[in-house]
């Protein structure tokens, strides 16, 4: 049952964005605009998972709620008959960054006793797009154990939450992709101090210390046991401010995984990173939609 309620305990993570309501008019007439903003929106229908009120679940969200998450299954109606296993499972989440572009909200979080996913505690990024009448449509997401020690001594989740920046948003996403293609695809990889912070570059992944010679001994490593990263492509680049979230393909261990790479930006450079990089499965799966289709 891996992975099997990934959405639905993500509930609880933002029910105190916002106790506002629809207005009524929205409510006798679904076709309008929800009165809330996008944030607002996603943190009241998670916080009615949470609390399994399945009426205001159906007044937010589309009867046919996109799910790409391969283990559960498309479909609100699908989706709400889940809920009884977040109770079962006492699983709850802890949200640590919350952004938004477009219609857009992505999050990082941290669930606990999430035994379900694979592990006691499971660190996460998840995607919410909401359509153009405020309703949420399609989720998207990635899944790792939280480690206790790691290589840098910082976890997978602390550091900066503070958006700076918005003016400068499209620009970060700009460097985030560019930065993809030429260090972690490999079309010019001695291009990476252009990219990254020689004088910062807090690692929050927990196999790879701190600064560029923590990428380097990372990268000599990997390479000499013949496993280094292999990203083949950009599937998504999402951004607010000053942090910028990249999702792509690649190899990895002998297997495809997808790699959600959140970097932080400060004055044109790279000076954090957090990761989770997941296997695509490829049996006992509840829907075909994969795990991209952006």
């Amino acid at each position: 049952m891996k992975k099997v309620i990934t959405v639905i305990v993500l509930a609880g993570i933002l029910a105190s964005c916002s106790t506002k309501k629809t207005n009524k008019a929205s409510e006798s007439n679904p076709s309008k605009k929800i009165d809330m903003n996008k944030k607002e929106i996603v943190g009241t229908f998670l916080g009615a998972v949470m609390q399994q009120d399945t009426s205001t679940m159906r007044e937010l969200a589309n009867t046919n709620y996109i799910q790409h998450n391969p283990f559960i299954p498309t479909g609100l109606e699908p989706f709400i008959q889940m809920l009884p296993i977040l109770k079962e499972n006492e699983t709850t989440a802890e949200n640590i960054r919350m952004f938004q572009d477009g219609n857009y909200v992505f999050m990082h979080n941290i669930w606990r006793n999430a035994k379900p996913f694979g592990a006691d505690e499971m660190v996460s990024f998840d995607i919410i797009r909401l359509d153009e009448n405020g309703k949420v449509a399609e989720h998207w997401d990635a899944m790792t154990p939280l480690v206790k020690e790691t290589a840098s001594g910082r976890t997978q989740t602390n550091g900066s939450t503070i958006v700076t920046d918005l003016d400068k948003t499209e620009a970060n996403k700009a460097l985030a992709k560019s930065m993809v293609e030429d260090i972690l695809m490999g079309k010019n990889p001695n291009k990476i101090s252009d990219y990254i912070s020689t004088e910062q570059y807090d690692q929050h992944n927990p196999a790879i210390k701190d600064g560029l010679n923590g990428i380097a001994e990372a990268v000599q490593y990997l390479t000499a046991q013949n496993n280094m990263f292999q990203y083949t492509k950009i599937h998504k680049v999402l951004g607010e401010g000053n942090f910028v979230l990249t999702i792509s393909e690649g190899n990895w261990n002998g297997t495809t995984n997808v790699f959600y790479d959140l970097l932080r930006f400060e004055n044109g450079k790279a000076v954090a990173h957090w990761d989770v990089i997941q296997p695509i499965p490829t049996e006992g799966l509840a829907n075909d939609n994969g795990m991209f289709g952006f």
